[in-house]
Order: C-alpha cells, then structure tokens, then sequence
C-alpha cells in the first residue's frame, strides 16, 4: 500500500474496523475492530497515489471511475466510518488542512459567478433528466431541506410541512400578496404560496427545465393566472415585491457576490414586506465546499456560515427579525433520497451510465454524512425593512401553520400530483 496513504488511514481510523485491499492483493486492517467493518479494494497504485495526495476529491473520483470498489458495506458506511474518526489525529487535519489552504487561492475564480457562468452552473445540474429526480424527490419534487415535524414522518409529509413552515414565515396575512420566489425549482413552493395563500407568485430560475415544468403545473393546477415563472437572473428582477422568499439558491449565489444579492433585495421588498431565506450554511467558521460536490456536482456553490451572512445583511438595508437552525432535518432528508435513489437504481443507470450512478451515490452518502458528523447545518432568516412590520411575538408562525394545515386538508390535490411527463 501506498506509505503515505497507510500512514494517514492509521491515524484517522481509530474507532471501527476499516480493511484496505490494495493494488498489490494485500490487505490491511485498520481501527480498533469493532462495529460492522467496511472492505475497500483500491485496484490501482495511481488510486492509491492520488487517494493519500488529496483524500477529498480523489476517494470519490476513484469510487466514480471503478478504480475503487467495495467489498463489504457501503460508499455510505465508508463516509460515515471517516467523519465519525475525523478529527482523531492533529496530524490528519494537518494533512487536510494544507490542502483546503491551496483551494482557497483560486476560490474566487471558482466562485465567479456572473449572470452567464450562474445559468451554466445551473443548468450542470437542474437540467438533468426530469425522469432522474423522479426517481429519488418527493412527490412534489422539493429538491432542498425538508422539515421533519416529527420523526416517523415520511418525505412527501417531511416536504409538505417545509412548505408551510415557510409560508408561516412569510406572515402572509392577506391575499395577493406579489410574492418573488428566488431560485423556484419546478415550482413547488410557488404553486403552495399561490395556491394557499392566494398569493400573486412571480418564480425565477436558470433551469430551461425547471421553467418549462413549473409552468406546466401552474396551468395544470388552474394556477397560471397567480403563478408564473420566467428564466432571469435575480439581479435583472424588477419589484417592488410584498413577500420575497428563496429556498435552497443561496448556495449559489457565491461569496464575492453576497453583498449585490443582499442590496438587490432590499431594493426589491417593499417597505412593508417581509423575506425568508432558506439555505445550507455551517456552524463553524468559514470553510472550503466539499472539492468532489464543487467539481461534479454544484460548480460555483459555496456553503455560508453565519458569520459572512450577517455583516453583509446588515449594511443592505435589511434587518434579521427570525434565525432558525435546522440542525439533522437535512441529513434525515438525505437518507431519503439516498434509500430512494438506491431502490431504482437500476432505472437511473438506464438512463446514463454506472459511472453516473456512482457519482450520484456518492454525492447523497457524502452529503448526508456532513450533516450528521461534520459543520454542516440549514439556516432560516426572516428579513424585514422595518421592525414593527410583524407582531410581537412568534405565535403567529404557530397559528398560520395550524390554518395552512386546515388549508391543506381542503385542498390536497396540487401536493398529491405527479411531476408532468
């Protein structure tokens, strides 16, 4: 085996039993020998090679390419055997630390995103195959964190109670409110919001997909006359808007271009109005996105944490009247899609490749894995001009819900349909 790589393997895996199958036929075992072991064969000396050099992108592209198999367990029980060691050794973060330094001189270049470059990375991702994210999204294809009230709850419930405790947040307290969605997907929250609150919706995206489905449900729906959605760049959206709200795009909004998405907000609520912004962020200080999710998965994404949200909220003209956290909702929303992509895969390999299926898994297993060991987290900040805009305190979010509830039971068919084909 590789010296460097058995050396590092060594000192991170303490706890449970990790055995290495190398190029040569050898096998190492690794840990302390408890708990289910995972058996990796890494079948060539320049996976070994580039594993022990950059641990973070290299181990999943092997995975991706076949250069690397598993023998016992899962690429998930890999992931979560390594963040439950992570941090055992200082000479292992040493070793990643060095190589998250260097990816922090060219961030900026990575992270530029212009309005042409923000609708390539868009659609990199969200103008995949429709039949894809049917195979592994809830019903009404809620392709960001879900909201478990509760924990038997499934995912189409989990997503469903997302929705309202966002709309709850909106305080939409009358209707026709003109509501911008930020980032709509297929439109999902959008038809909710038009559907429930009687709101006039105005969605945007990137997605050449996303446009034309979300389009399609609103008319379906008997929607298009309070629903609509166009492909724009939020920074090209004319307001003044009631209600702003946006779900899972911030993470692409990228770091150097914070302080244009904050000002533009604010120039586009009105005085009165009220914002939600919902996004993945960290608990920890500021850090590097994951180099494989980066490179193959969200080019141009960057996870916040709060500390370079704030400062820049704060001088836009927008004051924080709510922050929540939502700490394991996302890693149990994961696992769904993780469990659910899983059981077709089948399907998903015959619509692209093994390859294909291999970087989806490990993307949901490495997703999934930093929210339940690493800094990873969801937050929801409510955003106000002015602090008498809302009552005084948080009980109205609770009564909204338990109306929206009642709404919901009256109205069910629009949560209940199927993507259109």
């Amino acid at each position: 085996m590789n010296a460097l790589l058995k050396f590092y393997v060594t000192r991170l895996i303490t706890k449970g039993t990790m055995i290495i199958t190398d190029a040569a036929g050898q096998t190492t075992e690794f840990g302390d020998g408890g708990g289910e072991p995972v058996h990796i064969h890494i079948k060539t000396k320049s996976a070994e090679r580039r594993i022990a050099t950059n641990p973070a992108l290299q181990f999943g592209e092997r995975y991706m390419d076949g250069e690397v198999d598993l023998l016992k367990g899962s690429i998930y029980d890999v992931l979560a055997l390594v963040f439950e060691n992570a941090g055992n050794d200082a000479a292992t973060e040493s070793w990643m630390r060095a190589i998250e330094r260097l990816r922090l001189l060219y961030r900026r270049h990575i992270q530029n995103n212009t309005p042409m470059r923000a609708r390539s990375n868009v659609q990199h991702h969200y103008d995949l195959s429709s039949e894809l994210y049917d195979l592994f999204l809830d019903i009404d294809r809620q392709y960001s964190c879900a909201y478990f009230e509760t924990p038997d709850a499934t995912l189409d419930e989990a997503q469903l109670a997302k929705k309202r405790h966002i709309a709850a947040k909106l305080y939409m307290d009358r209707p026709a409110l003109k509501t911008l969605d930020i980032g709509c997907g297929w439109g999902g929250l959008g038809l909710y919001l038009a559907d429930h609150c009687e709101a006039d919706v105005t969605g945007i995206t990137l997605s050449d997909e996303q446009f034309k489905l979300a389009n399609q449900r609103a008319a379906d729906a008997g929607l298009a006359d309070r629903a609509t959605f166009k492909i724009e760049d939020y920074r090209k959206t004319e307001g003044p808007f009631d209600r702003i709200v946006s779900v899972g795009m911030f993470e692409h909004v990228g770091r150097e271009f914070y302080r244009d998405f904050f000002r533009q907000a604010a120039r586009l609520l009105d005085r009165n109005g009220v914002m939600v912004l919902h996004s993945i962020g960290r608990f920890g200080p500021p850090a590097n996105t994951n180099a494989f999710i980066a490179k193959y998965i969200f080019p141009g994404g960057y996870i916040p944490s709060l500390s370079e949200v704030t400062p820049i909220i704060e001088e836009s003209g927008l004051m924080m009247t709510d922050i929540e956290i939502l700490r394991l909702h996302y890693a149990e929303t994961l696992k769904n899609w993780r469990e659910r992509f899983e059981a077709r895969r089948d399907e998903a390999k015959a619509i692209y490749d093994e390859r294909f299926c291999r970087m989806w898994e490990f993307y949901l297993a490495a997703s999934e894995t930093s929210f339940r060991w690493q800094e990873m987290m969801v937050f929801q900040i409510q955003l106000t001009k002015r602090n008498d805009v809302l009552p005084l305190t948080r009980d109205y979010m609770i009564e909204a819900e338990a109306k929206l509830r009642e709404a919901e039971q009256r109205s069910p068919a629009l949560e209940l349909c199927h993507a259109a084909e």
